[in-house]
């Protein structure tokens, strides 16, 4: 038996596009005292039923754990009922593959202390967007923890070349601005705001998430170093952002908390509506709405009143605590109101920044009301 004091969580899920169909799975394993992301496994498995996949996820899963602290325990968490019940057994295991795949996944277990716990698939969102990723772009993750570093310590005590000029020592408070990954209003190029919760994100949505989520954990480490580690993070409260920043939560061991100030623009009647289909309704309004920041859609926002909106959360942002970085899932609009406001710019030139689905802007704010403005619209592709 388990020997150590430490636990372990293991996450993991697999899945198959036709079941049977192309296959993948993936597992991360965290530190369940801190909720520290220690691990990621995932993989292309080819064409195979849903029920191998999971398996799959479960041995990488336990396998990354045990080379992580063979003395740990682990609690392995999944979405998949007939796996948790089956290694349990309280289900008789009757395909041959499953018994084999079950078989290797004692094997690697050995005498370790294990519990299996059932989640729902809303709390499995982690290990769903890895394996939507391998099944994506047909290939692997394999990635491990840097060695742990304590949250909020700046690595780099120099104001790097390329910054603004001050003339004083004070610090800003850092705001990563990531738009939520893609949904079927973005792929049909409908306008999508506030005034319906809806839609949730495509498969090809949560891989996106899941990259940005790699992205902004890089953030103080390897990349924009001269800044402390994500340490809060905030989200617009519509389905799609929510989800997203559950993807991001789980990458960067923070919960999520939600926030009105920052959700998309209230497009009101033309809700739902592609820009041809508002042109034809309300012809030349679209434009209007685009290009003075002050005229409101039919029944909605107008840009400003988005930019008032994020103006206020910023301020919010800033005068609960500097030195630190704040990740805030939000969306198009929004977050192009953000970037206008903080580098005071008029409202009509906001609509040219482009903001492209799981992208990341940083903006930073400092204590006397001053910004500056140090990313725009990264892609989170690799």
């Amino acid at each position: 038996m388990s020997g150590g004091g430490r636990r372990l969580v293991v996450e993991a899920d697999g899945g198959s596009r036709g079941n049977p169909g192309p296959a993948g799975y993936g597992a991360l394993v965290r530190d369940a005292a801190t909720g520290l992301v220690l691990a990621e496994r995932a993989d292309y498995l080819g064409v195979t039923s849903n029920n191998v996949a999971e398996y799959n996820g479960l041995i990488a899963g336990v396998t990354a754990a045990r080379e992580i602290d063979p003395t740990a325990s682990l609690e392995v968490r999944m979405d998949s009922r007939l796996v948790v019940e089956q290694m349990t057994g309280t289900w008789q295991i009757k395909h041959a593959d499953m018994r084999r795949l079950a078989q290797q996944a004692r094997d690697v277990l050995g005498d370790a202390d294990v519990t299996y716990v059932w989640v729902p698939r809303a709390e499995n969102s982690a290990a769903d967007a890895l394996a939507n990723a391998a099944m994506d772009r047909r290939g692997s993750v394999h990635r491990d923890a840097a060695p742990a570093e304590p949250r909020g310590v700046r690595p780099l005590e120099h104001r790097p070349s390329g910054t603004p000029i001050r003339f004083d020592a004070d610090e800003p408070v850092t705001v990563v601005l990531v738009r939520h990954g893609e949904t079927p209003l973005t792929v049909s190029k409908a306008y999508s705001g506030s005034s319906e919760p809806g839609p949730s994100l495509t498969a090809l949505g949560r891989a996106q998430a899941a990259r940005a989520a790699d992205l902004v954990y890089r953030v103080g480490r390897d990349l924009w170093g001269d800044v402390p580690y994500p340490s809060q993070l905030i989200a617009s409260p519509m389905v799609r952002t929510q989800e997203t920043a559950a993807i991001i939560g789980a990458r960067l061991g923070l919960d999520v908390t939600a926030e009105p100030l920052v959700a998309e623009c209230d497009f009101g009647e033309w809700q739902g509506l592609t820009a041809a289909e508002i042109e034809a309704r309300w012809p030349g309004e679209l434009r209007r709405w685009h290009e003075d920041g002050a005229v409101r859609a039919p029944g909605g926002e107008s840009i400003e009143d988005v930019g008032a909106r994020m103006r206020a959360g910023l301020a919010a942002i800033r005068d609960a605590g500097v030195d630190r970085t704040v990740v805030v899932v939000s969306h198009s609009v929004s977050v192009r109101a953000a970037v206008g406001v903080a580098i005071g710019a008029q409202s009509s030139a906001w609509a040219r920044i482009r903001v492209a689905p799981a992208s990341v802007s940083i903006i930073r704010l400092f204590p006397d009301g001053t910004s500056e403005v140090s990313v725009v619209g990264c892609p989170s592709e690799t």
